[in-house]
């Protein structure tokens, strides 16, 4: 019987023993700064003598770490473990694969104010959006172990008399999951158990920006009881040993949450087939969005205000649902646009460890210089009213800015910006308004305002992304609630947190025995 899955709650920091509770976490973490971080390959804890340097984005000369950095004999090394080990751990029943994640879920669920306060560090998250991605990441442990029960006894077919047809379902073999630094624990732990707990081995190379973190989860999986070579540790260079791993023989899938350009040329890289493959690779892939909240002429106008500003700017616009394009029926366009204004300025930007904090720093300075350049552009393209400045002094700090009078084809209303910047965009009618809402090479979310039945049945039918959301905003998507993935160039749709994501990491074998 499997037991139920619920989504782990977030924590109400209004409760002044929890604000406490976080504080002393945050202590706690800044006294282990500066730590070094080995690579773990097949059990063993190797120093490379190279070095990714990590630091605190809100306090760019904090260093948070060293992590060791893998080259390519480093990487083989783990590949080859990775190889012997599923060798035995395909054959583990999946009641002891799902336990190890059931136990990691308890771990992190001890330790949930110590990993938040590792992400308000690493990834410079405000407390909420650090605790969501601590409790996401809980979610992705308790619930794909459950999923994994459900899958053991495959799929029921038919059978004939004198005949025995059974459909089941097997792992593939080994994995490279690369993943972001956006959601530095739960997409890159969701991504990771995904593939182990369905009987696969994995080389995990998260994002450069953010792999203390990862290396503070692979120790949790260590403790959980995961025997050695099934989760190998390999940070590096994604032009070395990236292209490496994926160009690799014995590579049997890539799981990759990142940028369009960097899935499209993993998805090109994974097609080939170089000497000695025996299979096609299998690529899972998120890569990005463009995303829309539309509101209608009917809208509650609060709602669509609060709707844009916090699906633009939660986490400084750093995620890949983040709704960076707001596009709004002409006889309420000035309305909406003003009180999101209004709540925007309302907005406190500063160091993530405050605790009012609603929007702390951009990851690094190349974000910081690519999301700049945006906003002038969107100045050029539009009316600014509302943020616009920047100061990298201390750390990566971009007001929320807001573009108004923005048309449907300017570059800020089609290129992922992925900071915190919306483009206002008017349309005369719901026809417009789901013709622009559908006018991007994007389809991952949506977000759709209106009181109108038959106008919310519309975009139903016609708003074509991945996970569209009715009267509220277009992030947010919980664990075995909402699954998450998009279409077109946002990826493969391959729905994180959802019934049929584990099927992505097996393949389906019939046997039909005959008496």
């Amino acid at each position: 019987m499997v037991t139920a899955y619920k989504h782990e709650p977030l924590t109400d920091f209004t409760v002044e023993e929890n604000k406490r509770a976080f504080m002393g976490a945050l202590k706690k973490v800044n006294r282990q700064l500066g730590k070094e971080y080995p690579l773990l390959i097949n059990g063993q804890r190797i120093t490379s003598g190279e070095v990714i340097a990590s630091y605190n984005p809100a306090r760019k000369t904090e260093l948070i770490g060293t992590v060791s950095a893998a080259n390519k004999e480093l990487a083989e090394q783990a590949m080859q473990a990775a190889l012997s080990a599923f060798s035995f751990w395909k054959n583990w029943s999946p009641e002891a694969r799902a336990h190890v994640l059931l136990k990691a879920a308890a771990i992190i669920r001890r330790r949930k104010h110590e990993f938040s306060a590792y992400l308000v560090k690493e990834a410079g998250k405000p407390w909420k959006e650090a605790d969501a991605d601590t409790a996401e990441a809980i979610d992705f442990l308790e619930y794909y172990a459950r999923q994994m029960l459900c899958l053991e006894g495959g799929a029921p077919v038919n059978s004939r008399e004198g005949e025995n047809n059974q459909y089941g379902y097997i792992p593939l073999g080994v994995g490279v999951v690369i993943s972001p630094f956006n959601f530095p624990l739960a997409i890159m732990a969701g991504t990771t158990v995904a593939a182990i707990v369905t009987g696969n081995t994995v080389l995990l190379k998260p994002s450069n920006n953010t792999p203390v973190v990862a290396a503070k989860f692979v120790e949790v999986m260590e403790e959980a009881g995961l025997p050695k070579g099934v989760l190998n540790f390999i940070p590096g260079s994604g032009a070395e040993i990236g292209d490496y791993l994926v160009d690799h023989p014995k590579t049997r899938f890539v799981s990759f949450t990142g940028s369009r350009e960097v899935g499209c040329r993993i998805y090109e890289r994974a097609a080939k087939v170089h000497p000695g493959q025996i299979w096609l690779k299998r690529v899972i892939a998120e890569m990005g969005g463009k995303d829309t909240v539309v509101v209608d002429e009917d809208a509650n106008l609060d709602l669509a205000a609060a709707s844009i500003v916090y699906s633009g700017f939660g986490f400084s616009g750093q995620k890949c649902s983040a709704g960076s394009r707001a596009v709004v029926h002409e006889k309420i366009y000035e309305q909406v646009l003003e009180r999101a204004v209004k709540l925007t300025k309302s907005l406190t930007v500063g160091s993530p460890e405050e605790a009012e904090t609603y929007m702390g720093p951009v990851i690094d300075q190349a974000a910081y210089n690519k999301i700049m350049s945006y906003i002038e552009i969107g100045k050029e393209e539009g009316r600014l009213v509302a943020g616009g400045e920047g100061n990298p002094e201390r750390g990566f700090f971009i007001q929320p800015t807001i573009i108004a009078d923005v048309k449907e084809k300017a570059r800020i209303m089609q290129e992922e910006i992925f900071g915190p910047v919306i483009a206002f965009c008017k349309a005369g009618s719901v026809d417009q308004l789901l013709e622009i809402a559908n006018n991007t090479d994007y389809g991952l979310t949506g977000a759709f305002i209106s009181k109108n039945r038959d106008h919310i049945e519309r975009a139903k039918r016609e708003f074509h992304v991945g996970n569209l959301y009715i009267n509220r905003t277009c992030t947010g998507a919980i664990v075995g609630y909402q699954p998450f993935g998009g279409f077109q160039m946002s990826g493969t749709d391959s729905k994180a947190g959802g019934p049929d994501y584990l099927l992505l990491h097996m393949q389906a074998q019939t046997v039909s025995e005959t008496y």
